[in-house]
């Protein structure tokens, strides 16, 4: 597994790479990747239905040509004083920051003078950028505003709510562990639950539509594609890191004192079995002509330091599993990727709102639904069942989306039909 740039590049070119390299997590940066990929699909789907006619510009009221406010240069300030204070207290301490980047994040600590520094740079840049613009007499303008021109914010609501959701659904799927460390539960980048995620993304969704004169339901359509495609790349950073989000154990491989992987023989049956105690387990060896990394993965050097010492290795990551687990990261990025392109080739045909969105609910449930099936989660005691959590807000989501799909009937959708396919016939800039 690759946790940081230190030891992916390393892995790709066989060459020692510097400290500071293992600042940059390769979770992080898939993540980062799925939300470039998220606002690059959004934006798409918000200019082809301001095409369509569907959404409209708000015009907006800005006065051009005026000096830098007081408020202005003291939030640049602010801004460079934060950025400065963490980067620069990260030079030097590469090896206490590393482990753990999002706690350092979230800790006092930083660098006083290069915080100052930073806060004076971009404080007279703000001042000299405007000085620049500024006219003698400032000009008030009405500014039409398009909704893809918003996407940058629609990003950054979408990551700050989902970030907060996907956190504080794990917490409760999690509790045991939460209640003993809760500031690094917050804080690590690994424990996230995709669809707290969804849940509070889409109930910041509502009010920032409704702020912004968006309709809601054509908001919704036009994230869903991405909010697939953001899952799936998402899942990749799981995968490649090795951050736990993984499935049960396999006992057919079992992991080698070197953190290679092995298939399991008759004599290494009693070690998987006694490795895998009660927790839940399967035995299921891969045919002949497919690979075993598919059927199971042992996850050397994972970040989350899962499982025992790799024989010789010295570092920061250096455990691997030691009985197979199934690859449910790898299965649910492939599958959602490939549903992305599904949606991606049915936009133009779901004409009706919230029929692209109630298309997306059906999918992420009967995915998440089917790949619970191979994780670990932990279960409701209801009686007569015991489901997971992600498997109770999966059934959820289907019957939600089946609803929106084949019984909700928009009052606007009729007059929308025929403007629509006109428009798709005609084609145009956004097509």
């Amino acid at each position: 597994m690759y946790p940081d740039f230190q030891y992916l590049l390393h892995s790709i070119t066989g060459i020692e790479m510097p400290e500071w390299l293992s600042l940059f997590k390769t979770f992080g940066f898939l993540v980062a990747l799925a939300f470039l990929g998220a606002a690059w699909a959004t934006a798409n789907e918000l200019k082809r239905k301001t095409q369509l006619g569907i959404l409209h510009p708000q015009m907006h009221t800005v006065v051009v040509g005026k000096p830098a406010s007081k408020a202005e240069l003291a939030i640049s300030a602010l801004t460079g004083f934060i950025i400065g204070y963490k980067v620069g207290g990260m030079f030097g301490n590469f090896a206490e920051v590393s482990p753990d980047p999002m706690g350092y994040l979230f800790s006092s600590g930083g660098n006083f003078p290069a915080g100052l520094l930073l806060a004076a740079i971009m404080a007279y840049s703000k001042y000299a950028e405007m000085k620049k613009q500024q006219l003698p007499e400032p000009v008030t303008k009405q500014v039409a505003v398009y909704p893809h021109e918003l996407i940058t914010e629609i990003v950054v609501v979408a990551a700050v709510a989902g970030l907060a959701g996907a956190k504080i659904f794990n917490a409760l799927e999690t509790w045991d562990d939460f209640v003993q460390d809760p500031i690094r539960s917050l804080t690590s980048s690994s424990g996230l639950t995709f669809l707290g995620g969804l849940i509070m993304a889409t109930i910041a969704f509502y009010y920032y539509s409704r702020k912004h004169n968006i309709p809601f339901k054509h908001l919704c359509d036009a994230t869903a594609p991405g909010i697939m495609l953001a899952y799936g790349l998402g899942r990749l950073g799981c995968h490649f890191s090795g951050d736990g989000d993984w499935g049960i154990f396999n006992t057919a491989y079992i992991s080698n004192p070197d953190g290679t992987m092995r298939a399991a023989t008759e004599a290494d049956k009693a070690y998987a079995l006694q490795m895998v105690g009660n927790t839940d387990h399967a035995y299921a060896a891969a045919p002949s002509w497919l690979p075993d990394w598919i059927f199971g993965m042992v996850y050397p050097h994972n970040v989350g330091h899962e499982g025992v010492p790799i024989q010789g290795c010295v570092g920061e990551y250096c455990n691997v599993l030691p009985v197979s687990v199934f690859p449910t990261a790898i299965y649910e990025a492939v599958t959602c990727v490939g549903l992305f392109l599904v949606m991606w080739a049915l936009r133009k045909r779901l004409t009706g709102a919230l029929k692209m969105f109630g298309t997306y609910l059906i999918f992420a449930g009967v995915e998440r639904f089917t790949v619970e099936l191979f994780r670990v989660n932990y279960k409701y005691d209801l009686g007569f069942i015991k489901p997971t959590q992600a498997e109770m807000l999966s059934v959820l989501l289907v019957i939600t989306g089946l609803y929106l799909v084949f019984v909700y009937k928009d009052k606007d959708t009729a007059g929308l039909k025929r403007d629509a396919s006109e428009a798709l016939d005609e084609g145009g800039p956004f097509d």
